[in-house]
Order: C-alpha cells, then structure tokens, then sequence
C-alpha cells in the first residue's frame, strides 16, 4: 500500500531532524521540532523545555510567541506538562483545562485558558541515557480536532528524532556532551531573543515576524541562527533584514 502524503510528511520531518551537520545549533534543531509538530499535528502551538546543567527545568524555544510566554509561565509557577513530562520522563496525555488538569495545574491552566490555549500534551525529549527535556503541545478546541493518541506517538516519533542528535554520535551515553549542547541551546535563547528585540523594534513588527525573518535569512545563506542572532543583537544587521 503506497504511503499517504501525511505519511510522506511525516518521514520527511523525521528525516530533517535527524540529519544534521556534526557542529549543528542545538537551538536551531529544538525550534525546528516545534515547526515540524505544529505543522503535522491538530495543535496551535508547540514548546520545548529542556534540563540544564544544574538538573533544573528551563524554557528552550517555542512556535510563537504565546507558547514562549506559557512556556515561561510553566517555569516559573512550577507546574504544568512540560515541567512533569521533563521531570518524569514519560508523556502527558492530552488534557483539557477545564476538566481534572484545572485541578493539576490550577494556575498554570488560568493562564492558558485566559490566552485562548484549552487543552495540553507533553512527551519527554530523551536520549537512550536520559530524559534531557519534553516537547509540549497546546491546543484549542475551537479551532477543531485535539492531538489523540496516534498524534502523540507521531510527537514522540519526532521528539525522539531531536533527541538522537544530542550527545556524541559515536557514544550516545556521554551524559557530559549532552549537558554541554543542551546548555548551548539555553545560551543561544538568550541570543536570540535579543535580536528578536532589535529587529522588531527596527522594522517595527512583531517577535514572531522578527524570528521568521532571522530564521530565513539564516537559511537562505547556510548560516548558524545564532550566529546571525549574535551579529544582530550586537548592531550588525544584514541590509536584506534592515528593509521592511
């Protein structure tokens, strides 16, 4: 039986994220899960979290900026999927605010619900020696189907595509090696969220059209996110992005 065009899809996202360059962006790599999730999933947002150094649970990168902030939101009140997805290492089913998980996360779901964000899921970012983060998915009932069953093990298909990349490729169980990226990826956000700044403030858009245009640039001409995002969040930006 021939493959459907979602099945299709579907291989090509996995294949994306596995295939990267040996000095890869850690960052770049977590934001491309979230852009492969929403685009092949019935979600309004994706989200990673990621552990650093000290076994804490910090924001990495998100689709848009609602799921930054909620993200954020996740961190600081202590509570959400992402954060026991990451902690636990095992994937949180599909969850409606309004029913049980109000009662779970009480504060985190008063502010989901208040930026239009309804239902939520989470499946952990592992490695085959630890869980190194979750890949969080938020819905919206209005806009139609929520994610199911099938749908999170297609997340967690992909979650596990990221994941392999992290650590050393010949020696996947150097927990060192993937302390290190994964801090890389936290210290580019901080990076990138600078440049975020300069652009949109410079061309007066939104965050999310300044990271689109960062993302494409950077694409366009083979270069590392962050290191675009460096040279922007220091003054130097490229003419192509100056031009409204």
């Amino acid at each position: 039986m021939p493959a459907t065009p979602r099945e299709v899809r579907i291989a090509e996202a996995v294949r994306d994220l596995v295939h990267r360059a040996a000095d890869f962006d850690p960052l770049e790599l977590l934001h491309d899960l979230t852009g492969h999730t929403t685009a092949l999933l019935p979600v309004a947002g994706a989200g990673v979290t990621v552990l650093d150094d000290l076994g804490r649970v910090e924001y990495a990168t998100a689709s848009d900026e609602r799921c930054r902030h909620l993200e954020d939101d996740q961190i600081d009140l202590d509570e959400g999927p992402c954060v026991d997805a990451t902690r636990d290492g095992t994937a949180v089913p599909t969850a409606v605010l309004t029913g049980p998980a109000a009662m779970r996360w009480p504060r985190f779901a008063r502010r989901a619900q208040r930026v239009g964000i309804t239902a939520v899921a989470a499946v952990p970012l592992r490695s085959p020696a630890l869980t190194v983060g979750a890949l969080n998915l938020m819905g919206e009932q209005d806009a139609g189907a929520l994610p199911d069953g099938s749908d999170l093990r297609i997340a967690q298909a992909l979650a596990d595509a990221a994941a392999s990349c992290f650590g050393h490729r010949h020696d996947l169980h150097d927990q060192a090696v993937l302390i290190e990226q994964l801090t890389t990826a936290l210290d580019s956000r901080l990076v990138i969220e600078q440049a975020k700044g300069v652009l949109s403030e410079r061309l007066r858009i939104s965050l999310d059209d300044a990271f689109h245009r960062l993302r494409a640039h950077a694409r366009a001409r083979r270069r590392k996110l962050t290191d675009l995002a460096t040279d922007v969040a220091h003054g130097t930006v490229p003419d192509e992005l100056s031009r409204s």
